[in-house]
């Protein structure tokens, strides 16, 4: 049992070294090589789509995503308000106009139910986010996009692996993408995926990553951007999908085990896990509730007392003092998010990483009931 358990930390037990170093020899280190191309291949047939295109971040990836659908100014995204900043930011990279949904308590995943009052003409995609790795109820979704024809995105930056009705996050939309990140279940450090099946999407995001160069080198015809993924960082990435399945277990493991030894803890919610969904578990997440007795930020605070390191859950979009600004490119700030509130308030997530111990779940969580006691 480590003196100290950081929140998550990556697992690199595959091929990492030995790939990198093949890749170091051959010289091919910056955004060209085989081992891009194997990773792109590979990762997207594992998500179940024809097109995989990689880029430097799970931002990018978003930002790609909507500008090769051609979203763009005066158009409209509707996101979740309960995730990352980089949802939102990516709507306003491309000139569009984010619109805020809140979320539901029983999947801490967007209301599905609140989407369709958001609906207007100017509305081009709806983007979900799999929540800490929670699928999002894909099918009453598809109801609510079919009706009005609009394209579904997934941010599935969270959700690797995780499954919806037997099928996997990242083949479940029009268009999704996934970030790499050195905590995500399976890292390249930094870097990111745009899977889908549309050729043309595909093949417009391959163009924007990549300055827009077209069949003549340094002929542009379109405004690109420097958002390649190297070599190396597909090198690692293609070793650590390898062992995706291993990743995935080991986190389903620490959660099963974390679920019995908090089942009994008063005040403690444990995550959610609906009946027609395989939650990944990226990050384990729990609400402390009044009846714990104690507030989160005091909570988490006599958790890092006693060598535990933790994250609080993710701040709404309605929340963030940069869109309460006066500019016409930003989300409306002013509606009521009650579960998003909720999610913020109570709601942080404990140590996650793919090859903790069962001793380290122990400690974290008979911390957790010594403090309750105490």
């Amino acid at each position: 049992m480590k003196e100290f358990i950081p929140v998550c930390e990556p697992t690199l037990k595959g091929n990492e070294i030995k790939y990198v170093t093949e890749c170091l020899k051959s010289g091919w280190i910056s955004s060209s090589g085989k081992f891009i191309k194997e990773f792109e291949e590979r990762f997207s047939d594992y998500c179940g789509v024809s097109q995989g295109v990689s880029c430097s971040s799970g931002t990018a990836a978003l930002h790609l995503a909507i500008e090769a659908m051609g979203i763009g100014k005066g158009d409209e995204v509707i996101i979740p308000t309960f995730t990352m900043i980089a949802s939102c930011n990516a709507v306003i990279y491309a000139g569009a106009k984010p619109v805020l949904v809140d979320s539901e308590l029983e999947t801490w995943n967007i209301d599905i139910n609140n989407i369709e009052e958001k609906i207007t003409k100017k509305t081009k995609a709806i983007m979900v986010v799999h929540t800490y790795g929670h699928p999002v109820d894909m099918d009453k979704l598809r109801k609510v996009s079919t009706r009005y024809s609009i394209p579904v995105i997934e941010d599935a930056a969270e959700s690797h692996g995780a499954e919806y009705k037997g099928k996997k996050t990242g083949g479940l939309g029009d268009i999704a993408c996934f970030s790499f990140y050195a905590n995500k279940i399976i890292t390249t450090g930094e870097g990111g995926m745009i899977v889908t099946n549309n050729e043309k999407w595909a093949e417009n995001a391959r163009l924007l990553k990549n300055h827009y160069f077209g069949q003549t080198r340094f002929l542009h015809e379109g405004i690109g951007y420097n958002y390649r993924m190297t070599n190396i960082q597909a090198a690692i990435g293609l070793a650590q999908l390898e062992r995706i399945e291993q990743h995935v277990s080991a986190r389903r493991d620490n959660a099963n085990h974390y679920n019995k030894l908090l089942k009994d803890a008063k005040g403690i919610i444990t995550p959610p896990e609906a009946e027609w969904a395989k939650n990944v578990y990226w990050m384990y997440g729990i609400l402390a509730e009044k009846e714990f007795g104690l507030d989160v930020p005091k909570l988490r605070e006599e958790l890092l007392k006693m060598g535990i390191d933790t994250r609080s859950f993710f701040i709404g979009m309605h929340n963030q003092p940069v869109y309460k600004k006066n500019d016409e490119k930003f989300p409306d700030a002013s509606g009521q998010y009650p579960v998003s509130d909720y999610l913020e308030k109570h709601g942080f997530y404990l140590p996650s990483s793919s090859h903790l111990t069962r001793e380290d779940i122990e400690k974290v969580a008979d911390s957790i009931k010594s403090i309750k006691k105490s």
